[in-house]
């Protein structure tokens, strides 16, 4: 018996994609120079929580040792404080439903979690804790520090970490954000002492934002902050980043890890920041190229030629520079077909004009997917802490919303000329460089570097 045929025409067409709503957002920056959001969200018993403080490493010289302390802080934050140790912490958070959590960029300390509304004044109490009299116990950081570590040799052992690091390194030159993973040594000698002083100078109020998003009166919620917080009170002022260099893309450098059995493919250059008129042009041209399902790139290097599983390409931002992100992890043996298909890809990209088809797809899996990232508190939460974070308004997420809208065919064919254009990426390969390096010489000049791992052990 053959299987029934399913009639397409009977799918209904999708609609049109809603408008972003712009959330009712109420601000204020309290004496302490903390600015706070409140974003009143009913329905839902929960609130969100995000502390938001600007961590950049303050000169390049300072990049590998603020790294590396940043590192173990964010985990040792949470051992005590004057009134209470890390068990006492854990239990009182979780009375009030609340698990907090501590992660850090090349650009913030981030501290998040979630709670009943009911909650909102002790947790921010527990909080103010942390803040003012954290005491970096020396027995726990050292354990502490052992813990990181040990995450860090295993990170090194991942590939796809080596390719990421390597492509940073190479794209930013001496610049901070080049320091993608710490040091193990450097980690290895840090002190409660160290701990106590980067926290003293860089956790400071001033510069930082809380963002509150939940089933909250916005009025209420901002006599609880300024109480909690009233005694978190520090001199000295938030260090952002600078600028991103531009270096030029150079060789294609192959990190070698001798044996592998898959490289990993990384390709890297500048993007528009997120004022940029630009950046919705780009974005889409992403998302074409290869920032979903439908993507060329997928269709080539998996759907057509099994090269990969999951090849993908994005625009990150940090506050320093926007970047164009290809990643693809792919059998060594097909390596360099797969890097020549991708190369092609963004080439067709730069000098082929996309077509209306291939636009309103990615279009509309890209207002989905924005639409679906702040559909929830926690969503909401996360999206206005980095917009707060880097100076934009609530209201960016509509105005973005209807730029994607109005990008044209022409808009997108210019933007991949000048952001997707493979001449102007930087790349780097993570594979057994004896069989890998000479194919790909053949699509240019190769560089061959150990993997930091193996130059360690050499």
């Amino acid at each position: 018996m053959s299987a029934p045929v399913l009639d397409l025409s009977l799918v209904p067409p999708l609609g049109d994609p809603r408008p972003q709503p712009v959330p009712e957002v109420h601000e204020t920056t309290l004496p302490n120079g903390l600015r706070l959001v409140v974003v009143p969200r009913p329905g839902v018993p929960l609130v969100e929580l995000r502390l938001r403080v600007p961590f950049a490493a303050a000169t390049p010289r300072a990049a590998a040792t603020h790294t590396a302390r940043t590192s173990v802080l964010s985990g040792a934050v949470l051992l005590g404080t004057a009134a209470h140790d890390q068990l006492q912490l854990a239990q009182l958070l979780q009375t009030q439903g609340a698990e907090l959590s501590v992660s850090a960029d090349p650009d913030r300390l981030l501290l998040a979690t979630t709670m009943l509304p009911d909650g909102l004044g002790p947790v921010l109490r527990l909080l103010a804790e942390l803040l003012s009299t954290a005491t970096y116990p020396g027995g726990q950081v050292e354990a502490e520090r052992e813990r990181v570590v040990e995450r860090i040799r295993i990170a090194r052992s991942q590939p796809g970490v080596v390719a990421r690091s390597a492509l940073a390194a190479r794209r930013y030159g001496a610049h901070p954000y080049a320091h993608q993973l710490p040091d193990a040594e450097l980690v290895g000698s840090v002190t409660p002492a160290a701990l106590r002083r980067l926290h003293r100078d860089r956790v400071l109020p001033a510069g930082s934002t809380l963002v509150l998003v939940g089933d909250i009166d916005p009025a209420s919620a901002g006599d609880v902050v300024g109480d909690a917080l009233a005694g978190w009170a520090a001199e000295g002022t938030a260090v952002a980043a600078p600028p991103v260099p531009i270096l030029a893309a150079g060789h294609l450098e192959v990190v070698d890890r001798p044996g592998a059995v898959q490289s990993n493919v990384r390709l890297g250059g500048p993007a528009p920041a997120r004022t940029d008129p630009e950046l919705p042009a780009v974005r889409l041209a992403s998302m074409v190229f290869g920032g979903y399902f439908s993507s060329r790139l997928v269709e080539n290097i998996r759907e057509r030629r099994g090269y990969t599983y999951s090849p993908r390409s994005s625009v990150e931002h940090l506050m320093g520079g926007s970047s164009f992100v290809v990643e693809a992890d792919v059998a060594t043996e097909v390596t360099g077909p797969a890097f020549l298909e991708t190369w092609y890809e963004l080439g067709r990209m730069a000098v082929t004009a996309v077509t209306e088809a291939e636009l309103e797809s990615a279009r509309r899996y890209l207002l989905g997917t924005l639409a679906l990232g702040t559909a929830t508190h926690a969503g909401l939460a996360s999206t206005l802490s980095a917009l707060f974070g880097a100076g934009l308004p609530a209201e960016w997420l509509a105005d973005h919303q209807r730029a994607l809208a109005t990008v044209t065919v022409e808009e997108v064919a210019a933007a991949s000329r000048r952001w997707l254009s493979p001449a102007g990426l930087t790349a780097v390969v993570v594979g057994d460089a004896d069989a890998i390096a000479e194919p790909l010489r053949a699509l240019g000049p190769v560089d061959v570097t150990a993997s930091a791992a193996r130059a360690a052990q050499a």
